[in-house]
């Protein structure tokens, strides 16, 4: 299995892949981790690909920073695009079936089973609370749908911010697909935002920034709603975004939330999709105590 990143060397993955494949009666597999720069050009996405199908010994991949990248780079490279892959212009998982090249979009699916950890039943009914996704790359799209597709609980206003046009723009074309509103804006701080946010707000860093950039989408001086619910998608790296909420979360009555349960619900799944094995609640429950007794949570 590969994993398409920017820095794979220093994922806790490194350390969990052994162990979760031989809790998976999967002693032979093996994780290669491949560095690409970020925004890198497309014919390195595509010679990425084919190198991935010319492998035989190669199931399959996951993609973390490069989603967009490689589905623009080399989508036509598939025989088969699953409909979040479609949707929302991105691949995250990579699997051989019968001969034939799949690609799938599956952090919609991954940070829903996240944010359910993360969100009361009923939250945003019983708040009135809105959401606030600061980041509009793979991520922050996938956040976004999830979001625009609740029938049930959906924010009564959702805005989503990049500094990039072509993510926005994708944002609103996604999202007049799906029939609801979203505000997307281009904003390079957060901070005018967070202070028009109702208490009770949903908060979301999915920029990358204190993980594969430095800095924070905030300044030190903004103020989170109270009672917000605050989720920074990064569990690894500076993580100024997470200690801006830490310091807040006692006298604004913030729920605060790293990136690591969406770490693991990610990497359970794309696991079970490249070696074609369901990973459910049970299973799901037996990786988790592994990731948490080898000290990695």
């Amino acid at each position: 299995m590969r994993f398409l990143g920017v820095t794979t060397s220093r994922s806790s993955i490194q350390a969990l892949f052994p162990r979760w494949v031989r809790a998976l009666g999967l002693p032979a597999a093996r994780l290669i981790g491949q560095d690409l720069p970020l925004g890198s050009p497309p014919e390195t996405y595509r010679a990425a690909v084919a190198d991935l199908v010319a492998d035989p010994h190669t199931c399959g991949a996951l993609i973390t920073s490069h989603k967009t990248g490689v589905h623009a780079a080399a989508a036509d490279l598939f025989d088969e695009l699953d409909d979040y892959a479609r949707l929302c212009g991105e691949i995250s998982l990579i699997t051989k079936r019968e001969g034939r090249l799949l690609g799938a979009a599956r952090d919609v699916v991954t940070a829903a089973r996240a944010l359910r950890e993360l969100l009361p039943p009923s939250h945003f009914a019983r708040t009135g609370g809105h959401a606030l996704c600061l980041g509009a790359g793979g991520a922050g799209l996938a956040i976004a749908v999830l979001l625009l597709e609740r029938h049930a609980d959906r924010p009564e206003r959702l805005v989503v911010t990049d500094v990039v046009p072509e993510r926005l723009r994708r944002v609103r074309d996604v999202a007049a697909i799906l029939g609801a509103p979203v505000d997307a804006r281009c904003a390079p701080s957060g901070d005018d935002l967070l202070a028009g946010l109702p208490d009770g707000s949903l908060v979301v860093n999915a920029t990358g920034m204190g993980k594969d950039r430095p800095g924070s989408p905030i300044g030190d001086a903004a103020l989170f709603p109270r009672r917000a619910v605050v989720w920074e998608l990064n569990y690894r790296g500076p993580l100024d975004f997470l200690r801006q909420a830490r310091r807040q979360a006692a006298r604004r009555g913030l729920r605060v939330a790293d990136g690591w349960r969406y770490f693991l619900h990610g990497w359970t799944d794309h696991i079970g999709g490249v070696f074609g094995i369901t990973i459910g609640e049970e299973t799901f429950a037996r990786l988790d105590t592994i990731a948490h007794t080898s000290g990695e949570s």
